[in-house]
């Protein structure tokens, strides 16, 4: 993937002491619907391999994951997603779910808990419930925040009724199917498996980079908008949700060249789903350059229940 060292402490670098690089970053709204395709989008970002003064990033692709995947269904849908993300190469992914869930349920490490979700007989919302009934069990208490969830100020804990279609169907439909792929990381649990590839101890070189990713924390990080910008019902959008995206994408010029035809699209979407792929993927991107990733792999807690790269 990159020519890069491990140092000492888990951090991952380029020769050139930059971190990780990467030439493409996808940001993705996910659904848990049954017609996910219809409202979960996906965003191409080019990251430019320049120092000049125009944006480190543009917006190259957007579209609704149905459009790309040739349907609708949550089923192809997913496929379709799973296959990407493994054929991709010099690839960031930001995907917008739980990557796991918090350590007082006590389910194990993530490859655990990614086998408890598989082998739940029921729908989300009877998993949703099922976490409930254990939060109360172990800690006396219905719903936990993951500390990631606390630091940056996600909406939801992770097996929140609002969420957890989310969870349940991205960690089983997408983070499951692709756990063992010898091209793809899933961060911050798959450490280790990316250090192998990196010093070239493993068969086959890491080629994708997959991590949890929230909109909402990526604004709040950049003193933006985060509410009154995501139209629901289907209407169209009124004049304050309207002009609240206005702000947001304003704020992302200087990180982000985002062309007129798709800024309308951004404008005039109403669930406000184009946007929120545009900032899975700013955000990971962000993230990823940003954070001390070795701090992340030796915490006693993200390599466990995850940790929001925003």
């Amino acid at each position: 993937m990159v020519n890069v060292k491990r140092d000492a402490y888990g951090a991952m670098f380029c020769t050139s002491g930059a971190k990780v690089c990467f030439q493409t970053v996808f940001g993705v709204d996910f659904s848990g619907a049954a017609l996910a395709g219809k409202n979960a989008w996906i965003a191409e970002i080019q990251v430019s391999s320049s120092d000049s003064t125009s944006p480190p990033l543009e917006l190259v692709d957007l579209q609704p994951l149905g459009r790309v995947a040739g349907q609708d269904q949550r089923e192809c849908v997913y496929q379709w997603l799973t296959n990407r993300i493994v054929a991709s190469e010099d690839a960031l992914w930001g995907m917008d779910f739980p990557f796991g869930l918090p350590v007082e349920l006590e389910l194990g490490s993530w490859d655990d808990q990614l086998n408890h979700v598989a082998m739940h007989s029921g729908d989300a919302k009877s998993y949703g419930r099922s976490l409930v009934e254990l939060a109360r069990q172990r800690c006396g208490a219905i719903h936990i925040r993951r500390e990631t969830d606390r630091e940056t100020q996600t909406p939801f804990d992770c097996y929140h009724y609002r969420i957890i279609y989310q969870t349940f169907h991205g960690m089983r439909d997408v983070l499951l199917p692709i756990k063992d792929s010898p091209t793809s990381a899933v961060m911050p649990f798959q450490v280790n498996k990316l250090a192998r590839s990196m010093t070239g101890k493993a068969p086959t070189a890491i080629r994708s980079i997959v991590v949890e990713a929230c909109p909402s924390s990526t604004l709040k990080r950049m003193q933006l908008p985060h509410q009154r910008y995501k139209q629901t019902g289907n209407k169209p959008i009124d004049a304050v949700h309207l002009r609240n995206r206005q702000l947001i994408l304003r704020g992302l010029r200087e990180i982000i060249q985002i062309s007129a035809h798709r800024r309308r699209v951004i404008l005039s979407n109403p669930g406000g789903d184009a946007l929120d792929a545009v900032l899975a993927g700013v955000g990971a991107w962000f993230g990823w350059n940003r954070v001390d990733h070795g701090h992340i792999a030796s915490h006693g807690r993200y390599p466990r229940e995850g940790f929001v790269y925003c």
